[in-house]
């Protein structure tokens, strides 16, 4: 196994790369789309109530079966993953996001209106500062989901640590499939500490304010 690696160091490190490429874009796409999509749908109870179910069962769609479908649409490799990657992000992330402003205080809202906040100066000084423990936190659960989801992502030709596996599988050959599921779960704990970190950052950060 140790001379697999040594032997391919780099083939390896660039698909951990491409692994780690496919996580960060569509995070950050689906939280670009979630974060005011969640703001707005917050309240909105009804309209809650109809596009987190929605996408709910998006999510229950096997990757494999919703990698397939885009492929006739946006053809084999990077774009059809991200897509597919988003649509799976947004179950999670919208879900947290929205949980994350209607648990914030009436009281705090009220308080805050009372001093002459006007909508703006609420979102940025109020609402997002209290909010943002638990946006990070659906951000910290949708990297590990993204991280093993990603792998299949190797199927249709968009690269990553998957390709280990697969190849691995293929030629029957322990090496790759070890390194490969070693370099994944190493991505997942990395980030979910990473995020875990700055969540805790959100939390001492609203503490400090109230």
């Amino acid at each position: 196994m140790f001379e697999y690696l040594s032997n391919n160091f780099f083939e390896i490190s660039k698909l951990f790369l491409q692994h780690l490429f496919l996580v960060m874009l569509s995070l950050v796409i689906a939280l670009v789309i979630s974060l005011p999509s969640g703001y707005l749908l917050s309240g909105n109870k009804r309209v809650e109530s109809f596009i987190i179910p929605f996408f709910g069962i998006i999510y229950t769609i096997p990757s494999l079966a919703l990698f397939a479908i885009f492929i006739p649409l946006m053809g084999l490799g990077l774009k059809s993953a991200i897509l597919a990657l988003v649509l799976y992000n947004l179950f999670i992330l919208l879900k947290n996001t929205v949980a994350a402003f209607n648990t914030i205080e009436s009281s705090i809202i009220e308080s805050a209106k009372g001093m002459g906040l006007n909508s703006i100066q609420l979102f940025w000084d109020i609402e997002l500062p209290y909010a943002l423990p638990g946006i990070i936190g659906g951000v910290r659960i949708a990297s590990i989901s993204t991280i093993g989801i990603a792998t299949v992502a190797a199927w249709i030709n968009a690269g990553g640590l998957g390709v280990l596996i697969f190849d691995g599988l293929y030629k029957n050959y322990l090496p790759e499939i070890i390194i490969g599921s070693i370099l994944i779960s190493a991505m997942a704990i990395l980030l979910n500490n990473y995020f875990f970190y700055l969540e805790n950052i959100a939390f001492k950060f609203i503490n400090g304010k109230s």
